[in-house]
């Protein structure tokens, strides 16, 4: 009978959330407006790779967009604008959007906590509800964060491998620009690559060389790129050779990637550290001296 009225209240929770997403996708499809959705740029943003904010997307705009825009601090604003734009999703969110996300997530995840710790009586308090408000209002922040830590590993990765093929081109005659369209042709897709295409486009619209590379450094805000960036803007500013410079930068990038090996190298020594003292080492104790102990306790009877 109990499983029976598991099944029932099971049942009864799908039906209703059902009910509400249909509900809900026939007011958004019914919404004479719905292919001018509010984008504050202007622009119709590009699909994300984050199927969780598709789905939410329509949601955002035609209940909580509208809120969002109410939110005028400049600070807080100008550091999503910063946020999205270092981790690369300044083409998939704006910063309404982003504000919007927070607003409909930090709503509906403590409702959802409430509508299931009611129906199930999970016994959950309401400190703990209010904490789910406070995941949902913060999950664009970390859905930035890793998309941001994801570009950095990438990008320095790539950093030693780009410069040494820049040092090459300018050697072998190549200026500046023609070796960065290289680079892209040879590397195409990866962070690093897509970011120097935005650097060509913005010299091929009249940007100074200068301009373009300290756009760069602002956009992916890792510290390894703004020092390659400052070197070549200063050989550029005193007219020193471009290629002995990249030649010297990439020697520095290799000993940085070597250094960051051997401190990921170190971090993972002592992280085991903890495990072998408490779980390994007594296992293999138990697994040595164990027969020894028991022939001795019971006199190999």
């Amino acid at each position: 009978m109990l499983n029976f009225d598991l099944v029932l209240l099971f049942s009864g929770l799908f039906l209703i959330a059902l009910a509400i997403y249909l509900f809900t996708q026939a007011l958004i499809a019914g919404n004479a407006d719905v292919d001018a959705l509010a984008w504050a740029s202007g622009d119709e943003p590009t699909k994300s790779k984050n199927g969780f904010i598709n789905f939410s997307r329509p949601l955002v705009h035609n209940f909580a967009l509208s809120h969002a825009q109410r939110i005028k601090s400049e600070n807080y604003r100008r550091n999503v604008e910063k946020k999205l734009l270092t981790a690369g999703l300044h083409n998939e969110l704006n910063v309404d959007e982003f504000i919007g996300l927070q607003v409909l997530w930090g709503i509906l995840f403590p409702i959802f906590f409430a509508v299931l710790n009611f129906a199930l009586a999970l016994g959950f308090s309401w400190p703990i509800i209010a904490i789910a408000g406070v995941i949902g209002a913060y999950f664009p922040h970390l859905y930035c964060n890793q998309e941001k830590k994801a570009r950095y590993l990438s990008v320095v990765s790539d950093m030693p491998f780009f410069i040494d093929l820049l040092a090459l081109s300018t050697q072998a005659g190549d200026d500046f620009t023609g070796a960065l369209s290289k680079i892209v042709q040879k590397a195409e897709g990866s962070v690093l690559a897509d970011e120097i295409g935005i650097v060509l486009k913005d010299i091929k619209l009249g940007s100074s060389r200068s301009d373009a590379l300290k756009a760069l450094s602002s956009r992916l805000d890792i510290p390894e790129v703004t020092s390659f960036v400052a070197v070549v803007v200063d050989a550029d500013q005193t007219g020193a050779s471009v290629a002995g410079v990249l030649k010297d930068q990439s020697e520095q990038m290799r000993m940085e990637r070597f250094m960051r090996a051997e401190k990921a190298g170190a971090a993972a020594s002592q992280a085991i550290l903890m495990p072998m003292i408490f779980f390994i080492l007594p296992a293999v104790f138990i697994m040595v001296f164990g027969p020894v102990i028991l022939n001795f306790v019971y006199g190999g009877g």
